[in-house]
C-alpha cells in the first residue's frame, strides 16, 4: 500500500505494462536488476509530482529534458518484470492530445505556443532515432475507460481498505495471454452484436498495444489517485470488471435485456464520478 503524502495528486488511473528482464537489451536489462534491489522504490505519486514540478518555471517545462530512470517493479510467477516509466515519450504522447482536451486560451495560458512547438520538435527528431518506441504505461483522467475492463476479471481483484497514513488499493493484475485472450473473444462478440463505435475502437487501439510486449508481461489496472476522491464504501462495491464481463456474456448468449442492465449499472457507477469532476 502506498503511504499517504501530505500533497496529493488525484484523479488519474493508470493501465501498465510489466515486462520480465528478458525482454529488454543489454545494457538496460542490467541497470533495472540493480534498480530492483533498492530498498525503496517510488510510487505513482512521486512520478505525478516530479511531472507537475516541471510546470511551475517560467516558462513550463512541457516534456521532461532527459527520460526517467525509474520504473515501477512487480513479480510474476517467482519473475522480476519492470514497467518503465517513460515520462518523457509519454509526455510528448499527452501533449500532442491536449489541442482536443482543452480550448485554445487555457491551453495557450498553461503552455505557451512556443513551448508546445519546440516539444514537437524535439519528439519529431527522436522518433527518428527511436522509431518503434511505445510507452508502458497509459493513463486516463477521472475514469476507467470501459475497454480497459476487458482485460481483466473481477477474480483477479485487489482491493485494500486504507488507514488515516496509508492509502486505498484498487488494482487488477493479470498475465499478458489472459489480457490478449479476453481482448480478442470481446471483440468477437462485439463486432457481430454491435458493429462498431467507442467500445470496439478502444478496444482495437489497446490490443495493438499490448502485441508490443512480451509474451510473458504483466498487466495493471490501476485505479490510482482516483482512490482519494471516491468514498470508501463506493471503492468496495466497485466490481466494473464483472459487470463489463457480464454485459459482454450476455451479448454473446443473445440476451439483450440483461447487457443492458449490466451496462447500465456501470454507466451509473461511472457517472457519479464524472459529475465529481464537474463539481471540481
Amino acid at each position: 500500500m502506498p503511504k499517504v503524502s501530505s500533497v496529493i495528486v488525484p484523479y488519474a488511473v493508470y493501465l501498465r505494462v510489466y515486462e520480465p528482464l528478458a525482454a529488454f537489451p543489454e545494457p538496460e536489462r542490467s541497470h533495472w536488476a540493480r534498480y530492483a534491489r533498492r530498498p525503496e522504490l517510488p510510487s505513482y505519486q512521486d512520478e505525478l509530482r516530479r511531472s507537475l514540478a516541471d510546470l511551475l518555471p517560467t516558462p513550463p517545462v512541457a516534456v521532461p529534458v532527459h527520460e526517467s530512470g525509474d520504473a515501477f517493479v512487480a513479480l510474476l510467477d517467482g519473475v522480476l518484470c519492470v514497467c518503465p516509466w517513460r515520462t518523457r515519450l509519454r509526455g510528448w504522447l499527452a501533449l500532442a492530445e491536449l489541442d482536443e482536451e482543452l480550448p485554445g486560451p487555457v491551453l495557450d495560458a498553461a503552455l505557451p505556443e512556443v513551448v508546445r512547438l519546440q516539444a514537437a520538435r524535439d519528439h519529431e527528431r527522436w522518433l527518428e532515432r527511436n522509431p518503434d518506441a511505445r510507452p508502458w504505461i497509459r493513463t486516463a483522467l477521472w475514469q476507467v475507460p470501459l475497454n480497459w475492463f476487458v482485460l481483466v476479471s473481477d477474480e483477479e481483484r485487489e482491493y485494500e481498505k486504507g488507514t488515516a497514513e496509508v492509502a486505498p488499493v484498487l488494482r487488477y493484475r493479470t498475465p499478458m495471454v489472459q489480457a490478449r485472450r479476453r481482448v480478442a473473444r470481446s471483440l468477437r462478440t462485439l463486432k457481430d452484436a454491435v458493429e462498431e463505435g467507442p467500445l470496439v475502437d478502444g478496444l482495437v487501439d489497446v490490443g495493438r498495444w499490448l502485441e508490443e510486449f512480451h509474451p510473458r508481461s504483466l498487466v495493471e489496472l490501476d485505479y490510482g489517485g482516483l482512490v482519494h476522491v471516491l468514498p470508501a464504501g463506493d471503492l468496495e462495491d466497485d466490481h466494473s470488471a464483472k459487470d463489463v464481463a457480464d454485459s459482454v456474456e450476455a451479448l454473446r448468449s443473445g440476451d439483450g435485456e440483461a447487457a443492458g442492465e449490466a451496462y447500465g449499472r456501470l454507466v451509473e457507477r461511472w457517472r457519479s464520478v464524472r459529475d465529481r469532476r464537474s463539481a471540481n
